[in-house]
Formats: structure tokens, C-alpha cells, sequence
């Protein structure tokens, strides 16, 4: 006789039922812990980088590589021997060499050319200056110097001002008093062009004793004994030239003048130290005395 086990007869799924899923918690869980590891890691890395910057060491290392370097240069025959200079006047070399920031035995690798012009462009005398390093141990400057062209006098100052028309800085006026005086707002950017004028009649030139713009448009010039003299807005070497001639020819500043006007092309208006009007007789070359 054999015996069966009973079996229970199954259950049919209902119609329109899925079978239920097993949750996944233990995955996500993982998932969430190694993204959030990640991020604590990145964030850690950020904060670490950010604290050495912070507290310079970056920079400290890399000096210290860059000290290294430079002092095995020296080692090598890199280091500067001599500073040669040219076009030096009026500049110390002491003021020169304490700008340049250099010193026998100093890597010649780690000076910097450009840096070193833009100082010296910076100083009172020093109008221009190119800078090079030629190796392997020596630092050659040459400047051009600015040159003390008049003395400016100008709301209540003396100033002493270049070829340019610019102020030389930091310069005092009392070491130039044979320079001439120029006088208005705007007589520095036009002084190298009347000085030009001036000095074509080195006679004439002689008696200047300064220079007053007028109106921001011509000159009236100071001679010796009180004179002034009005040149025109247009041709002043012209009538500058008439009034040597006639100086030449009939010594009119040897007479009691007091103002000498050239401001008309056809004459020469002279006013004497009198009360009488001044003389006026035009003559055959358009010339009045």
C-alpha cells in the first residue's frame, strides 16, 4: 500500500494583479553612501587646496624652487659682475644703482629688464632708458637725461621745465637762474618754439630777459632796461628779424623806448618813455620808428 501526500490545490491569480516586488533599500542605500563619500572627498580635496593657498605655501615652495634655481645659476657664472651705464649727467650713479635693486654676486636670471626701465623712467632727471642683461655677467642702462630748457612761472611758482614743455620734478629752480622766465598757463608747450625764434638773433637774444604768453595766442618779451616787445601771433621770427635789422641800422634801443610793438606786418610801433604820442611815419619798406 503506498501513501500520497495531499496537495492543496493552487489559487489562480486574480486577473489584472502583478506579483508584488521586492524592495531594493540595501542598493540605494550603497548608492547613497558612495556619492555622498564622493562629495565629502571632493569637498575635503577643495577645503585642503584652499587652506594652502590660504596660508601661502604654494608660494613658499615655489620661491624656494626658484631661490634654488637661481643660485645654482650664480654658481654657473650667472650672477652679475657690473653695471655699465651711459648718458649719465645730472643722475647719480648711486640713485641709479639702488633703483636697478642690483649688487655684485646677484643672479643676473632673476633681474628684470622691463621692471627696472619703468623705475628709472620714474626718476626726476631720466626722460628715457633701455635696460638689458648681457650675459653672462653684466647689466647694461643707457638714458637720456632731460634737458632744463626755462624757468615756468605759473600762479605764484617757479618751476624748472624740459625741451619738452614738461616739469622736471623735484628740481629747485634756484640752481638755474640763467635759464629764461616764461610766464601763462599754456607757455610750457610753446617755449622750445620761441626759444627758437629768440635765439636767431643772438644780439636780440642777449637782452631777453623773459617771456610772457598772451592770451594763449603770441608772446611779449622782456629785454634788458625795461623794454617790451609785442610780437604778432603769426610770423614772430619774421618781425623778429625786422627788429634786428633796424637795430643794426638805426639802434632804436638805444633811444628811451619803452614798448617795441611788431604786431602789424606793415610796421614797427615804437613808444618811447614821453607823454607825446608814439611816432608813426610808415617809410617806403612798410617800416614805422
Amino acid at each position: 500500500m503506498s501513501l500520497k501526500a495531499k496537495t492543496q490545490p493552487r489559487k489562480k491569480a486574480k486577473p489584472g494583479r502583478r506579483p508584488a516586488r521586492r524592495p531594493q533599500r540595501k542598493l540605494l542605500t550603497w548608492r547613497r553612501a558612495r556619492i555622498g563619500g564622493m562629495l565629502f572627498a571632493a569637498t575635503a580635496f577643495i577645503g585642503g587646496v584652499s587652506w594652502l593657498s590660504i596660508d601661502g605655501w604654494f608660494t613658499r615652495q615655489a620661491d624656494a624652487a626658484a631661490q634654488g634655481f637661481y643660485a645654482l645659476s650664480v654658481d654657473a657664472g650667472l650672477g652679475v659682475d657690473d653695471v655699465l651705464v651711459e648718458g649719465r649727467n645730472r643722475t647719480q650713479a648711486e640713485r641709479i644703482l639702488e633703483t636697478l635693486g642690483v649688487q655684485r654676486g646677484f643672479p643676473i636670471l632673476a633681474f628684470d629688464p622691463e621692471a627696472a626701465k619703468i623705475k628709472l623712467e620714474a626718476l626726476p632727471w631720466v626722460k628715457t632708458a633701455a635696460v638689458e642683461r648681457r650675459y653672462p655677467r653684466d647689466v647694461y642702462v643707457r638714458i637720456v637725461e632731460r634737458q632744463p630748457l626755462a624757468l615756468w612761472q605759473h600762479n605764484g611758482n617757479i618751476t624748472v621745465i624740459d625741451q619738452s614743455g614738461d616739469l622736471i620734478p623735484n628740481v629747485q629752480p634756484e640752481g638755474f637762474t640763467g635759464l629764461p622766465l616764461v610766464v601763462g598757463a599754456d607757455a610750457p608747450e610753446h617755449t622750445a618754439a620761441l626759444l627758437d625764434v629768440v635765439s636767431s638773433e643772438p644780439r636780440l637774444h642777449e637782452l631777453v630777459t623773459a617771456a610772457v604768453r598772451v592770451s594763449g595766442r603770441r608772446w611779449n618779451l622782456k629785454l634788458q632796461g625795461g623794454i617790451d616787445v609785442q610780437l604778432p601771433e603769426t610770423d614772430a621770427a619774421g618781425a623778429w628779424a625786422q627788429l634786428a635789422r633796424i637795430e643794426r641800422e638805426q639802434g632804436v634801443l638805444e633811444r628811451d623806448v619803452v614798448v617795441i610793438d611788431l604786431r602789424l606786418p606793415d610796421r614797427l610801433v615804437v613808444r618811447t618813455n614821453s607823454k607825446t604820442k608814439p611816432k608813426s611815419k610808415r617809410s617806403a619798406k612798410g617800416e614805422e620808428t
